[in-house]
């Protein structure tokens, strides 16, 4: 599973956001990014997550970071789910899973005694010269950015 650990290089990568724009890692260079990898848009802990980030995205942007979000959904899913919820940040549709599997997060997981492949709920904050300063394999979906700005005592 994550193979990456704090202090480790981010992975580089580059992808369409469900806009069509490109977004690649060094776009953030400078600045705190926090990606976060949740499984499923327009699922009550999928929304509730986004839904915190962006709530808040403006005092995260104070502080001096940035968000970005991707999960397997295609383009239009995620754009529907950016519209719906007035998501402020990028989301990338990563449906061939090329940064989900780069980033680790992709694997095994048991939901009511089935076990089935899927996107583990995970937060990478990469710091301004692009090390990973923090991984949040428990997310607090509920109060997410609380959780974030607790790490750095905000």
């Amino acid at each position: 599973m994550i193979h990456l650990k704090e202090g480790n290089k981010a992975p580089d990568f580059q992808a369409y956001n469900c806009l069509g724009e490109l977004v690649s890692l060094k776009d953030y260079k400078g600045k705190k990014l926090i990606i976060y990898f949740y499984p499923k848009a327009m699922t009550p802990g999928c929304t509730t997550e986004t839904v915190n980030l962006a709530t808040h995205y403006d005092l995260l942007k104070k502080k001096g970071f940035d968000v970005l979000g991707v999960s397997p959904d295609n383009r239009e899913k995620q754009k529907r789910f950016k519209d719906k919820y007035n998501v402020p940040f990028s989301l990338i549709p990563d449906d061939e899973k090329k940064i989900i599997k780069l980033y680790g997060v992709w694997g095994p997981k048991k939901l009511y005694g089935r076990e089935y492949e899927g996107v583990h709920r995970t937060t990478f904050i990469i710091n301004e010269e692009g090390i990973i300063e923090h991984i949040i394999k428990k997310v607090k979906t509920k109060i997410h950015t609380e959780q974030i700005l607790s790490l750095y005592n905000i």
